[in-house]
């Protein structure tokens, strides 16, 4: 009997052995699968680059940026225009949704832009003091360390704070005018942006019914039940890093202000921004914030960096496993990849979006995946 029950519990451990092999080895092959089709995107992205097929589509999608603007806006608030929609008329909770959305973005801005700006000329005007207090620094540094007469050195260091005071009185305007010329940029596709949302918000389940009316019959069903899946995976996404990013701003912006720092709200803009780039963008956000804090003062750049480190702990540990969870469920190395691949070909706008688009391919390949599985069982039936 006892040892009946002994070769009863080998087999179950060898069961549930065989089947976290099995699991294993699924998620593995998935993995390769993902990484197969990201290098096959690659090398296509590389193709249209030869054949400079790749510019005309960047710049085809920068001139129609307005009518993604508006389909991401219509998108990320169709779920609440659809529970006001059931107590009132369409057009109407499209207008109190707008307002809403339009209203909090407003009092967020009237209060932001005004001190961004003078923070901005504030950080303008410090600048020839930051580099004198630099150069006093390296000079006395050089000093210290016996490499003043050093000819190579002190040519390196001439032409360093040559060019910087270059920056300081020739580049400034032209930076602000480079500046001003992309926020009004900017601004005017964001007003066209938010009117095509409004008219695609309007009618967007008409719309979807329109697109899947071009689909066969016969795959409809299979359609929306992938974009039910995209939905659920991006929205969540999406919803989730603009919160974060917003988290991200407030807490930067309050943690620069008690470092000293001369630009905080522009600095923790700046780190919001980038904070969308998984893994490298906190730091290439806090890179420049960390720069500006040690010319103000060697205490300022410490303190800034531990800023940077306590809100990026936070983010980790507090923000990201709250609001987001495992929305995305993409290995690191796939993330990596990509955006390694989309950063090389669309720049900063390429890792922002590659973790996205790596996501919706993951659910159209799990996708594709379980119907020839269905299929195979069918047939093996």
């Amino acid at each position: 009997m006892n040892l009946f029950k002994k070769r009863k519990k080998i087999d179950e451990l060898d069961y549930n052995l065989i089947n976290e092999y099995a699991e294993s080895g699924n998620k593995v092959n998935k993995l390769l699968q993902i990484l197969i089709i990201i290098a096959i995107i690659s090398l296509g992205l590389t193709l249209l680059q030869r054949l400079h097929i790749l510019p005309i589509i960047g710049e085809f999608l920068s001139v129609i940026s307005p009518v993604f603007i508006g389909i991401l806006i219509a998108w990320l608030l169709v779920p609440l225009t659809d529970k006001l929609s059931k107590k009132m008329p369409r057009v109407l909770s499209c207008i109190i949704v707008y307002i809403l959305v339009l209203g909090t973005l407003s009092l967020l801005l009237a209060y932001t832009i005004p001190n961004l700006i003078d923070q901005v000329k504030e950080l303008s005007k410090s600048i020839p003091t930051m580099i004198n207090e630099l150069q006093k620094f390296i000079n006395n540094a050089t000093e210290n360390l016996k490499i003043a007469d050093n000819s190579t050195f002190n040519t390196l260091k001439k032409n360093f704070f040559e060019n910087l005071k270059e920056i300081d009185t020739g580049n400034i305007a032209n930076m602000i005018i480079g500046g001003t010329m992309s926020a009004v940029e900017i601004i005017s596709n964001l007003c066209l942006g938010l009117m095509i949302g409004f008219y695609l918000l309007f009618d967007y389940h008409k719309i979807c019914k329109k697109i899947f009316k071009c689909i066969p019959t016969k795959y409809q069903s299979d359609a929306r039940e992938l974009r039910k899946r995209v939905n659920s995976s991006l929205r969540s996404y999406v919803q989730g890093v603009l919160i974060i990013m917003l988290l991200v701003f407030v807490s930067q912006a309050i943690g620069l202000t008690l470092a000293g720092h001369k630009a905080p709200l522009l600095f923790a803009l700046i780190c919001a921004i980038t904070d969308i780039i998984p893994y490298f963008g906190p730091w290439i956000g806090g890179i420049p914030a960390a720069v500006v804090g040690f010319l103000i003062s060697p205490l300022a750049g410490i303190l800034t960096i531990v800023s940077i480190v306590v809100i990026q702990v936070l983010e980790g540990n507090l923000y990201q496993p709250l609001i987001m969870g495992h929305t995305m469920k993409l290995h690191p190395i796939t993330i990596m990849l990509a955006l390694l691949i989309f950063g090389h070909f669309f720049g900063i706008i390429g890792m922002i979006v590659a973790t996205p688009a790596t996501a919706t391919l993951k659910v159209l390949f799990e996708f594709i995946d379980e119907k020839i599985e269905f299929i195979n069982k069918i047939e093996n039936a």
